[in-house]
C-alpha cells in the first residue's frame, strides 16, 4: 500500500509499455513500469529502418539483418523479392522487450513486477492499479493515468473501455529453433540465414501465412490463423519439414492471440488510455506490430503529459486520431489485401505472382521501409493497377 500518487502507471512491458514509460521517464514524469515475470510474445521479430531510427536502437538488439524475402506459393513457386540497397532488422523478444524494459529503467521509471488485476478509484478521485507480485501479495499503485498495454485481450481494455470484447484476432503460434549451418530443403534451396521465407499456403493457414524467420543463431518457424479447428502446430510441423528444419533443437514454443483491428477507442473518458496490441495495432495481411506498438506507446507517453498539465481527459483521445490519420489508410488496405488474396489458394497463387513485378517490389518495399504508402511515380502505380486488375479477372497466368 501507498500514498504516493505517480503521473502514471505503464500495465505491460513490452514494446508499447516500455516505449510509453521511457518517453514519459525521460520528459520527467514519474512513472511505474507493469510487467508481468518471463513472458515472451510469439513474434518474428521484424522491425524496419524507420523504427531503428526513431527509437534509436543500437546495433547489438539486431541479431540477424535481411536482405531478401522468398515468397512460396500453394505449388511451391518461389518468388525471391530482394531488398534493394537496405535490410529488415531482426530482433529475440526475449531480449529485445527486456532491454526496452531496462532503458526505460534508466531513464527514471520505477520497476514493478506482477499480475494486473484491476483499476479502481479512491475517495479523490484518483486511479489506483491492484496487482500481486509473485508471491500472490497485493499491491495497489495510485496513478493519475493508467496506460493499459497489457497485450492482446488486454485486461486494462476489457475492465475499461467499451469494444475491447469485439476486436477480431488471429491466433499466432511459432517455435524457436537452432538455426543450421546447412541445410536444404525439400524446395531445393539451401537455408538463407538473410533471407525470410513466407509460405502463403492453405495447408499451412487458411487466412493468414507460414514464416520461417532466421534470428541469426535461431530461427522462427511459426503460423497464424483466425479459423477455429485448426491445427496450428501441426501446421508448424509441416512447415519445419519443408523448410528442412524438422530435426532442428527447438528452443522454446510460443503462442498468442494477435488482434487484426484497431480498436474503436483506445481511452476511457477519464484516466486511461490504451497502446500497442492492446489497443488493436497490429498491420493486418503482414501480422507487424513491433514499430506500430512503439509508435503508439509514444503517442501515448505524449498524451499523458498533456493530460497531467491541463487535467483535460479529451486528450487522451487523441492517440488513436493520430495514429489513424497516420497509419488508417495502410491498415484498410492490408486488411482488404488479406480478405481478398488470403482467401483461396487460387488467389494465394496469383498474390505471389504478382510479386515477381519489380514496380510492386518496390512499392512494398519503400511503404514497409517508411511505414507508408508511397506516392512516388504515378505512372508506375497506374501499371500496377492494371496488373492487379488483370489476376483478379483472371487475365494474367500465376
Amino acid at each position: 500500500m501507498t500514498d504516493a500518487t505517480y503521473d502514471a502507471i505503464v500495465v505491460g512491458g513490452g514494446p508499447a509499455g516500455a516505449t510509453a514509460a521511457a518517453d514519459l521517464a525521460r520528459s520527467g514524469h514519474s512513472v511505474v513500469l507493469l510487467d508481468r515475470d518471463g513472458r515472451i510474445k510469439p513474434c518474428g521479430g521484424a522491425i524496419p529502418p524507420r523504427l531503428v531510427r526513431d527509437f534509436d536502437i543500437p546495433d547489438s538488439q539486431i541479431v540477424a539483418r535481411i536482405r531478401s524475402a522468398r515468397m512460396v506459393s500453394p505449388r511451391d513457386v518461389q518468388v525471391d523479392m530482394p531488398i534493394d540497397g537496405g535490410f529488415v532488422g531482426m530482433v529475440d523478444r526475449e531480449h529485445f522487450d527486456e532491454w526496452l524494459r531496462a532503458r526505460a529503467a534508466q531513464l527514471g521509471a520505477e520497476r514493478r513486477t506482477g499480475s494486473f488485476e484491476r483499476v479502481e478509484h479512491d475517495a479523490d478521485g484518483v486511479a489506483a492499479v491492484v496487482f500481486r507480485d509473485r508471491d500472490g501479495a497485493a499491491h495497489r499503485v495510485r496513478a493519475r493515468v493508467v496506460v493499459g498495454a497489457d497485450g492482446a485481450r488486454s485486461t486494462v481494455a476489457r475492465q475499461c473501455v467499451k469494444g475491447a470484447d469485439r476486436v477480431p484476432y488471429v491466433f499466432a503460434y511459432h517455435e524457436i529453433v537452432s538455426a543450421p549451418a546447412h541445410a536444404r530443403d525439400v524446395l531445393g534451396r539451401l537455408f538463407e540465414p538473410g533471407r525470410c521465407d513466407i509460405f502463403y499456403q492453405g495447408r499451412l493457414s487458411p487466412d493468414f501465412y507460414g514464416w520461417v524467420f532466421p534470428h541469426g543463431d535461431t530461427v522462427s518457424v511459426g503460423s497464424g490463423s483466425a479459423k477455429k479447428g485448426f491445427s496450428i502446430r501441426g501446421s508448424v510441423t509441416a512447415l519445419r519439414a519443408a523448410s528442412g528444419l524438422a530435426d532442428a533443437p527447438t528452443i522454446r514454443r510460443e503462442g498468442a492471440p494477435i488482434p487484426m483491428k484497431p480498436m474503436r477507442r483506445w481511452d476511457n473518458g477519464r484516466d486511461v488510455v490504451l497502446a500497442g496490441d492492446a489497443a488493436g495495432v497490429v498491420a493486418p495481411a503482414s501480422g507487424e506490430g513491433i514499430y506500430y506498438a512503439m509508435e503508439c506507446g509514444r503517442l501515448a507517453a505524449q498524451a499523458v503529459e498533456k493530460f497531467v498539465a491541463t487535467g483535460d481527459a479529451r486528450v487522451l483521445r487523441e492517440p488513436r486520431r493520430r495514429f489513424m490519420k497516420a497509419h488508417g489508410t495502410v491498415f484498410l488496405v492490408l486488411g482488404v489485401m488479406q480478405w481478398f488474396w488470403y482467401g483461396t489458394d487460387k488467389r494465394r497463387e496469383s498474390f505471389v505472382a504478382l510479386c515477381r513485378d519489380p514496380d510492386i517490389q518496390k512499392m512494398t518495399w519503400d511503404s514497409y521501409m517508411n511505414k507508408k504508402i508511397t506516392r512516388k511515380k504515378p505512372a508506375a502505380q497506374v501499371k500496377i493497377f492494371f496488373k492487379d486488375l488483370a489476376h483478379l479477372c483472371g487475365f494474367a497466368t500465376p
